[in-house]
């Protein structure tokens, strides 16, 4: 372990034996998405073909913060602390937490040491105009002396915790245009264990093709600082044989899969997904159903229905049995109507 002083920590040891520097390259992340990377999905993602790290959804530090300190809400009774349950066929995992208050950010990565996560990630790229307007998320890369405040507070709050685990940083290329010359150095000098950069600007969201040509200088740029921090690219990717391709050409050490997990949880088994049998998509889908119900409440039913537009497709009939599923309000219901698809689909095959 080695120390560095930083101006908003009086001395915080980077865990050179980290989790992270123990993954052989190129490792493959599941990228943290709002309703999307919940705990059901994940246990589903982790069953069919587990990636090297799993994130969980982004959760807010203000809010966990005012929840449990303020409004005094039982953790048991906390949706944000639901989002924050994990089971250990998911780790290695991480938590996100997005903030711009080093106190509250300092208190959630506490939290997130004591409640047995295997590292802290802050999110520095979501382009959510109402989590901007908290002076978190993508906007963070306009303010780096906040950013570096956020980064210190983090490492202070796992300190506190009397935990080493890791402290990363996921963020963009830039905010309205490219500034990894600016950028990158500045979060490389607060020594996170990671780095994850969507190579794409705020400004260009998920439209604008993702830019894996300036991953060579951002693993120059940190090879240039001396640090060991991991870096990880994620944009476009939507197989672990084109990730693979990617980290090769640009020399990162992993790799972040986000929407490519959409209605394909065997995405980081390298399996085709067109060889996947129709019958096959359909179970997990149904189990995913029923593990939603378990496992999120209070969430809403109708979250999962973006999961449905992503299994029921390719096919014949996807469209009539995908309009069905979308009035389903339970697992139950997705359950029937999946069987009597099924019975229909026998006896026309006959």
């Amino acid at each position: 372990m080695f120390c560095l002083a930083l101006e908003t920590l009086d001395s915080y040891c980077s865990n050179m034996n980290s989790f992270w520097q123990k993954l052989r390259t190129p490792f493959f992340t599941l990228a943290p998405m709002a309703d999307v990377t919940d705990e059901a999905y994940r246990k589903l993602i982790a069953e069919m073909g587990k990636p090297d790290v799993m994130w969980t959804e982004f959760v807010s530090a203000d809010g966990l913060y005012h929840t449990r300190e303020i409004k005094k809400i039982p953790d048991a009774e906390n949706p944000l602390m639901r989002e924050l349950l994990f089971s250990d066929i998911e780790r290695p995992i991480v938590a996100q937490i997005f903030g711009s208050n080093p106190e509250t950010i300092r208190y959630a990565s506490r939290l997130v040491a004591n409640l047995g996560f295997d590292g802290v990630d802050l999110n520095m790229g979501c382009p959510d105009r109402s989590i901007e307007k908290q002076g978190a998320g993508a906007s963070l890369i306009k303010n780096p002396t906040l950013a570096v405040k956020i980064v210190a507070s983090a490492k202070k709050g796992v300190a506190d915790a009397h935990s080493d685990i890791p402290v990363s940083v996921k963020t963009r290329v830039g905010y309205s245009h490219e500034i990894i010359d600016e950028w990158i150095p500045t979060i490389l000098a607060t020594e996170p264990d990671a780095l994850t950069v969507h190579l794409r600007t705020r400004k260009e969201l998920s439209i604008a093709k993702a830019n894996w040509s300036l991953m060579l200088k951002i693993v120059a740029l940190r090879d240039k600082s001396g640090m060991s921090t991991r870096i990880i690219g994620n944009g476009d990717i939507r197989s672990v044989a084109e990730g693979k391709e990617k980290a090769l050409e640009s020399g990162a050490d992993g790799v972040m899969i986000g929407r490519g997990v959409f209605g394909n949880p065997w995405v980081f088994s390298g399996r085709v997904y067109s060889e996947i049998p129709k019958t096959e998509r359909l179970d997990a889908l149904v189990s995913l159903a029923h593990a939603f119900e378990t496992l999120t409440p209070p969430k809403h039913f109708n979250i999962l229905k973006k999961h449905i537009k992503a299994f029921v497709n390719g096919f014949n009939g996807a469209s009539d049995l995908r309009a069905k599923l979308m009035q389903a309000e339970s697992a139950d219901e997705i359950t029937d109507i999946i069987t009597a698809y099924d019975k229909q689909s026998h006896v026309e095959t006959q």
